[in-house]
């Protein structure tokens, strides 16, 4: 259903899943084990991984510890990768050049963390033409309940839950598990 006749693949998207934001995420091991699942899945059937990893100058500076990609997930030479200042992956990167190289219409968000990254490059898909499938059970944030935020489950709950609706003219988004995936 992508807006982008001519780019019939989907792409598997690894957003931000770093040491510095992810040390205390919800169920961290299993996200990352579901996203590890996916990546053996996706490099199976030939199906383009693109990474994001965003840096920040006090969170997350560039080239330090906290920046890097946690230690389960291993990107491979040939993949993609995106690096971003802001929110929305697409915002002031070349993720759109990678994706109209690779012919990809259609994306499959994993990742960190919901309440901002993610929830941001779903939204900067679906507004720039893209099929967006939110995967379920392979994102996840910190809590940041103490600032008045909800609990992490919660927000993990709440975007599982609009995201399963979203669409546009011409798009889709959607909420799958991990078992659910099809890159197809």
């Amino acid at each position: 259903m992508t807006t982008f006749a001519d780019r019939p693949k989907t792409a598997l998207l690894v957003i931000d899943v770093q040491n510095g934001n992810t040390g205390g995420a919800h169920n961290r091991d299993t996200v990352i084990a579901n996203i590890n699942t996916l990546l053996d899945r996706a490099r199976a059937e030939g199906v383009p991984v693109v990474w994001v990893q965003h840096s920040h100058e006090q969170h997350l500076p560039r080239g330090s510890e906290q920046w890097r990609f946690v230690a389960e997930l291993v990107r491979q030479e040939s993949e993609p990768l995106v690096h971003k200042e802001y929110a929305d992956s697409f915002e002031d990167t070349d993720l759109e050049q990678h994706l109209a190289d690779l012919g990809v219409g259609r994306l499959v968000v994993t990742g960190a963390q919901t309440d901002e990254c993610i929830r941001a490059t779903l939204h900067g898909a679906l507004v720039r033409g893209y099929d967006a499938i939110l995967v379920g059970d392979a994102h996840t944030t910190e809590d940041l309940s103490e600032w008045g935020a909800p609990t992490p489950d919660l927000v993990i709950a709440h975007t599982n839950m609009y995201w399963a609706e979203a669409h546009a003219p011409g798009r889709r988004g959607g909420t799958v598990e991990t078992k659910e995936v099809t890159f197809g």
